[in-house]
C-alpha cells in the first residue's frame, strides 16, 4: 500500500558463541551437603582414633583441624575475589538454554520471593542494565513511572496469583535512558508462572514495539486515506449479503440516498428498501451470473429516502469462492444522468427506455438461439420465477411438458425471422401453479451481431383461466339444473294425473277389494317419484323453501339421535361447535336433509371403523379470504365442517360430485342425487359448499352460510294446536265460482272433476289468454282463479297482472313444481296470492280452495 512503512531487513544469523547472560543463578545444595559430610567423616574418624587410645589420635584430629582451616581460609579468600560462589552453580549449556540466552526479547526469571534468578542480555538491554549488580525487577524499575505504574501493578498481582497477563504502554523516554529529550517508546510487558521441580518461578518479559506500533499507524493512516477516497469517489459503492443487506455503503451513495451515515447500521437495512418492487424483482433474478468472477450490469432506478427515483447502472461481482465472505456482492452505482446537452438527451432515452422496460406489467425477456434468458424485467421474474434466472435453464424447460414443443417451434420461427408468430398457452410449474399467453417475435437488430434471437413477451392469465373455469363450470351448473328443473316441471304433472287417477280410484274401492293394494302401492311410488323431483327441484333450487333464523349449533344438537342411527354402530360420531355461534337464515327441514346426507355419504366411504365430525364456528371476513376458495364472496360466515376419515376420492371425482345422476356407489345403492340436493339446498339459502379430498386421507365437505343479522327481534309466531286435526275435519264442499286454468289436458280436467265433485262451478281455460276470454264472457263473475305458473302464450303471473286491472280483489292460487320463490320476483311487491306446489293430491287441492275462499 502506497506509504506504507519500509520492512526492516535482518543480517543473515552465523553460528558464533553464546553470550553470557547477565545473571544465571541457580540454588544447589548438593555441595554444601558434600562438604559437611566430608569434615564430619573426618572428625568422627579422628575423635574414635582418641577415644581408643591410639597412639596416632590425638596426632590425626589435630592434622584435620588444620586441613579444615587451610581449606576455610582459601574459601573465604575465593568468595572475596569471585573465584568461587556459595550456594550456586552456573547451569549447564543446552539448547533450550542457548535459545534463553540469544533471545531478543528481554526476559527476567525470579524466585517466589521476587528474587533474580535469571536475566538475559536482552533483558540489561531493555532496561540499561550494563552488569549482574545494576538488574533491576520490573517491578521495581516501573512502580514509579505514571505512564506504566497501572500496567505493571497489574502484571504483578497476576504474578502473586500463578497467572498470565501482558499489558502495553508507552513512555516519553526509553527505559533505562537518563536523557530526558529522548523520543517515545512503546513496551510490551507479560509475565507468566514457570513450575520446575524446586519450585514455581515467575518469567518476565519486555519488548520495545516501537518498531511495530509505527507500521500499524501508518497501516491506518493508509486505510483511513483508502476508505475517504472510496467514500468520496464519483461513483456509488455499496456491498450487501446474500439477502441483499448492506454491510457497506459510501457517502457518494449515501448522499445520492439522502442517508445519514452517522445513523447507518451495518445489515440493518436492505438494497431492496431502495427500489420498487418491479426494479428489486429484476435485481434478485441477476444476482448469479455463471462465473462468480464475471461483472453482471442491471439498468434499474434507485429510490431516495425522500421518494425520488434515481436511474443507475448496477456493476455487480460476487466475491471469490475460496474467500470467508461467499456470497458478499460488491456493487458499483453509477449515476445515469447525464451532463452535457447531446449526451443527456441520449441519457434521458435511455432512461426513458429502462423504466418503460422494468416497469412494464407484462414479462419481457430477451432469448439467444438456445432460448435462454439474456435480459429480463421484474414482471418476468414474478411470472417464472427463479426458475429462468439470466444465464440458467433454457425457457423451454420452466413450462409443463407439453407445452415445450410449441415453444421450441416459436423459437425456430424466430431465428429464421419469421413474422406474425402464433401464441402459446403454456402452464408453469411455479408454485401455485400458473398460466402464461407467450408472444414471440424475433428480433429485429440480429445482423448486428447480437445473440438474442428473439423477445419474448408474457401475460398472467392465471386469473382469467380460473375465471374460465369457474363460468364454464356454472354453466355446465346451470344447464343441468335447468335440464333437471325443466324435467321435474314435466314430471311433476305426470305425477299429478297419477296422483289424481289414483285417489279417484281409492274414492271407488274398500280396502277389502283386491286391487286395493295395488292402488296404494301406485300411490306410494308416485309419492316416491315425487320425493326424487324434490331432489331434482333442490338442485335446481326451485324448490319452495321458508328459511327462518337458526342457530347451527342447536340444529345439529337436536339432530345427534337421528345421525347416531345413520352413521351406525361401527363409525365414531363426533360434534365440535363454537362458542357464540352467530344465527344465520335457512329453512330448517331443508337443512337438516343437508345435515344428513353429508352424514350418510361420510358412513358410506369408511368399509370398516371410522370417525365422522361434525364442526361449527363463525369465521371473520379475513379468515374466509384465507381459505382461497374464488367462488367465495368476501363477508362473514358461519362454517359447518363435515369430515370423515374414510378412503378419500380423486380430484376427477370431486369435480363432479355434485352432478345430478353422478355416483360412485354400487348399481342399487343410490340415485345420485343425494349431494345434488345438498348443493342446491346450500346454494338455494345463500351459502357455499366446497369439498376436499384426497384419495386415502379422507374427505372434508365446508359449508358457508353467511352471518344473519337480525334488524329487529320478532315475535315468534305461535302455530295454533291441531290445525292438522282440524283440516282433516273440516268441511271442504263449497259453491263458489272457480276459473281453472291448466295447459295440460289431462292434469286440467283431473282438477276440474275434483272441484265438481266438492260442489264448486267450475269453469276451464288451457292458457293465459283463453282464461281472459271466460273471464270476459262470465263479466268478471269468478271468486277464485287456479292457476299454473308455466304456460304457453301467458304465463300466470302475467294473467294476474291482467285480472287485477279488472278485479283488483280477485282471490289468486298459483300451482307450480317450481319454488314459490321462483314468480313471485316476477309479480308486483306485496301482491298477495295462495300457492300449491305439485304434485299435490284431490285433498291437498280442495283445502287450498277453502283456505283462499275464506281468507
Amino acid at each position: 500500500m502506497h506509504g506504507a512503512s519500509p520492512v526492516e531487513q535482518t543480517a543473515p544469523v552465523h553460528p558464533s558463541p553464546t553470550e553470557k547472560p547477565l545473571i544465571d543463578r541457580h540454588p544447589d545444595s548438593s555441595g554444601v551437603r558434600r562438604i559437611l559430610f566430608l569434615a564430619g567423616f573426618l572428625f568422627v574418624f579422628a575423635a574414635t582414633l582418641a577415644l581408643f587410645g591410639h597412639v596416632y589420635g590425638a596426632i590425626a584430629l589435630l592434622g584435620i583441624f588444620g586441613l579444615l582451616a587451610m581449606v576455610g581460609v582459601a574459601a573465604v579468600f575465593g568468595l572475596a575475589l569471585g573465584l568461587l560462589q556459595f550456594g550456586f552453580r552456573r547451569a549447564e549449556q543446552g539448547i533450550a538454554k542457548a535459545f534463553l540466552d540469544d533471545l531478543p526479547t528481554g526476559t527476567l526469571v525470579t524466585d517466589r520471593k521476587g528474587r533474580v534468578v535469571y536475566a538475559n542480555r536482552a533483558y540489561g538491554e531493555r532496561t540499561g542494565a550494563h552488569s549482574a549488580g545494576e538488574v533491576r525487577t520490573l517491578e521495581r524499575l516501573l512502580s514509579r513511572e505514571p505512564e506504566a505504574s497501572e500496567a505493571i501493578y497489574r502484571l504483578a498481582n497476576l504474578s502473586r496469583e500463578n497467572l498470565v497477563g501482558q499489558e502495553e504502554f508507552r513512555l516519553t523516554r526509553e527505559l533505562g535512558s537518563r536523557t530526558a529529550d529522548a523520543s517515545p517508546r512503546w513496551y510490551r510487558a507479560s509475565v507468566r508462572p514457570l513450575g520446575t521441580d524446586k519450585g514455581t518461578l515467575q518469567v518476565w518479559q519486555i519488548a520495545d514495539i516501537t518498531r511495530e506500533r509505527e507500521e500499524q499507524e501508518s497501516f491506518f493512516r493508509d486505510l483511513q486515506h483508502a476508505i475517504d477516497y472510496l467514500d468520496h469517489a464519483p461513483a456509488g459503492f455499496f456491498a450487501a449479503d446474500e439477502a441483499g443487506r448492506l454491510g457497506y455503503i459510501n457517502a457518494t451513495l449515501a448522499d445520492w440516498l439522502r442517508i445519514d451515515l452517522a445513523s447507518f447500521k451495518p445489515y440493518a437495512h436492505s438494497i431492496f428498501d431502495y427500489m420498487r418492487e418491479e426494479d428489486a424483482a429484476l435485481l434478485r433474478r441477476s444476482k448469479r451470473v455463471a462465473d462468480e468472477n464475471d461483472i453482471s450490469s442491471v439498468d434499474l432506478d434507485l429510490v431516495t429516502a425522500t421518494g425520488q427515483r434515481l436511474p443507475v447502472r448496477l456493476l455487480r461481482n460476487f466475491a471469490p469462492a475460496g474467500e470467508r465472505m461467499k456470497g458478499v456482492t460488491r456493487t458499483l452505482v453509477l449515476n445515469r444522468v447525464g451532463t452535457g446537452e447531446q449526451e443527456q438527451a441520449l441519457r434521458a432515452a435511455e432512461v426513458r427506455f429502462t423504466r418503460f422496460f422494468n416497469s412494464s406489467p407484462m414479462a419481457i425477456a430477451a432469448l439467444d438461439a438456445n432460448g435462454r434468458v439474456a435480459r429480463a424485467n421484474g414482471a418476468f421474474g414474478r411470472l417464472f420465477g427463479e426458475n429462468a434466472a439470466i444465464g440458467a435453464q433454457p425457457i423451454t424447460d420452466c413450462v409443463r411438458e407439453e407445452n415445450r414443443e410449441a415453444i421450441r417451434q416459436a423459437l425456430a420461427a424466430a431465428s429464421r425471422g419469421q413474422a406474425d408468430i402464433p401464441s402459446v398457452d403454456a402452464e408453469l410449474p411455479t408454485e401455485p401453479m400458473r398460466s402464461a399467453r407467450l408472444y414471440v417475435s424475433a428480433n429485429a437488430d440480429m445482423q448486428d451481431g447480437t445473440s438474442e434471437v428473439a423477445i419474448l413477451y408474457g401475460v398472467d392469465i392465471t386469473q382469467q383461466r380460473t375465471l374460465e373455469d369457474q363460468f364454464a363450470k356454472s354453466q355446465k351448473m346451470q344447464a343441468i339444473g335447468n335440464l333437471a328443473g325443466g324435467i321435474a316441471h314435466d314430471f311433476n304433472n305426470v305425477l299429478t294425473i297419477i296422483t289424481a287417477s289414483v285417489d279417484f280410484l281409492l274414492l271407488n274401492h274398500r280396502s277389502g277389494d283386491p286391487s286395493f293394494q295395488d292402488l296404494l302401492l301406485i300411490k306410494q311410488s308416485a309419492n316416491r317419484a315425487a320425493s326424487l323431483v324434490r331432489q331434482l327441484l333442490a338442485y335446481s333450487r326451485r324448490q319452495t323453501m321458508r328459511p327462518k333464523m337458526l342457530n347451527l349449533t342447536d340444529v345439529i344438537a337436536d339432530m345427534h339421535l337421528l345421525l347416531k342411527r345413520i352413521s351406525g354402530d361401527l363409525v365414531k360420531l363426533e360434534r365440535h361447535h363454537a362458542r357464540d355461534l352467530w344465527p344465520v337464515m335457512a329453512d330448517i327441514g331443508q337443512f337438516e336433509q343437508v345435515v344428513t346426507n353429508l352424514v350418510q355419504n361420510a358412513r358410506d366411504a369408511m368399509s370398516t371403523q371410522g370417525t365422522v365430525t361434525i364442526s361449527t364456528r363463525n369465521v371473520s371476513e379475513a379468515e374466509a379470504a384465507a381459505f382461497a376458495y374464488s367462488e367465495l364472496i368476501s363477508g362473514e360466515y358461519v362454517l359447518m365442517e363435515v369430515a370423515d376419515t374414510g378412503s378419500g376420492m380423486p380430484a376427477d371425482v370431486a369435480e363432479r360430485i355434485f352432478e345430478p345422476f353422478f355416483t360412485t356407489k354400487e348399481i342399487g345403492k343410490g340415485t345420485g342425487l343425494g349431494l345434488s340436493m345438498v348443493y342446491g339446498i346450500v346454494k338455494q339459502s345463500g351459502g357455499f359448499i366446497f369439498v376436499e379430498s384426497k384419495p386415502g386421507e379422507g374427505t372434508v365437505f365446508r359449508i358457508f352460510l353467511p352471518r344473519h343479522i337480525p334488524a329487529e327481534v320478532a315475535a315468534p309466531r305461535v302455530e295454533q294446536a291441531g290445525t292438522q286435526a282440524a283440516n282433516a275435519k273440516m268441511d271442504l264442499s263449497g259453491t263458489a265460482s272457480i276459473l281453472l286454468v291448466e295447459d295440460e289436458d289431462n292434469v286440467r280436467a283431473g282438477n276440474v272433476r275434483a272441484l265438481k265433485m266438492r260442489g264448486y262451478e267450475v269453469h276451464e281455460a288451457s292458457s293465459g289468454i283463453e282464461a281472459l276470454d271466460v273471464m270476459e264472457e262470465l263479466d268478471g263473475k269468478v271468486d277464485l282463479v287456479v292457476s299454473d305458473v308455466v304456460m304457453p302464450e301467458m304465463d300466470g303471473p302475467t294473467l294476474l297482472r291482467e285480472m287485477r286491472k279488472v278485479r283488483p280483489d280477485l282471490k289468486f292460487i298459483f300451482v307450480s313444481g317450481y319454488a314459490e320463490d321462483a314468480f313471485a320476483k316476477n309479480l308486483p311487491e306485496g301482491e298477495k296470492f295462495g300457492f300449491l306446489p305439485k304434485p299435490f293430491s284431490l285433498r291437498d287441492l280442495a283445502v287450498a280452495v277453502k283456505d283462499a275462499l275464506e281468507e
